[in-house]
């Protein structure tokens, strides 16, 4: 395997004594898992974070083992994890996406669309302005998983857009995180409350 590609980072977990797992989504590849040497460094500890936008090179001898990944940021979200609800709408969407999709199975219109929701969430100034996009990405995601949730319209206001992201979670727990561990659930109910308490 070797590939350069822009990515998303989705997740990162700690691997030996300086190294870590990381869990990407590119365009082309899909969901890439691979090795960062140094990644909890004091270097690149930064680029791996949840949202952050990097340009990758993947290697690997076969297909069988555990690529490596060089990672260059492209755009960090790091200043947004530092905020209650842009940080638990990383975490929810980063998980799931990471929770639902197989690996090395290529989806370009989830990689698109969740870049887009994520710079929906880092530079609209009320949640009301990108819940609708979180809401049709959980939709993108069921669809092209094969369990085609239905397109109602997302209602315009955002005590409604609220009852839609509410009731959809139950969709999104049968089908795409059936078999996910409970912090992937976790993670949605944060941003569950932390809406309830912005919009009611």
């Amino acid at each position: 395997m070797r590939l350069s590609a822009p990515a998303i980072l989705l997740a990162a977990r700690p691997h030996g004594e300086t190294g870590s797992v990381v869990r990407l989504l590119t365009a082309e590849a899909g969901v890439v898992a691979a090795y960062v040497a140094g990644g909890r460094g004091r270097h690149i500890r930064p680029i791996v974070l949840p949202g952050n936008r990097v340009a990758a090179e993947i290697t690997a001898r076969s297909d069988s083992q555990l690529p490596f990944a060089r990672l260059e940021l492209v755009e960090s979200r790091a200043p947004f994890l530092t905020e209650p609800l842009p940080a638990a709408a990383i975490a929810w969407v980063a998980a799931l996406t990471t929770a639902a999709l197989p690996e090395r199975n290529a989806y370009p219109s989830l990689y698109e669309a969740l870049d887009g929701l994520l710079a929906a969430v880092c530079s609209a100034p009320a949640a009301r302005l990108w819940l609708p996009a979180l809401i049709v990405y959980e939709r993108l995601l069921l669809r092209e998983l094969g369990y085609g949730e239905a397109r109602v319209p997302v209602p315009s206001d955002a005590p409604g857009q609220l009852a839609v992201f509410a009731r959809q979670g139950r969709a999104v727990a049968r089908f795409l995180l059936a078999d996910a561990p409970g912090d992937a659930i976790a993670a949605r109910e944060v941003l569950l409350g932390r809406l309830e308490r912005m919009i009611a």
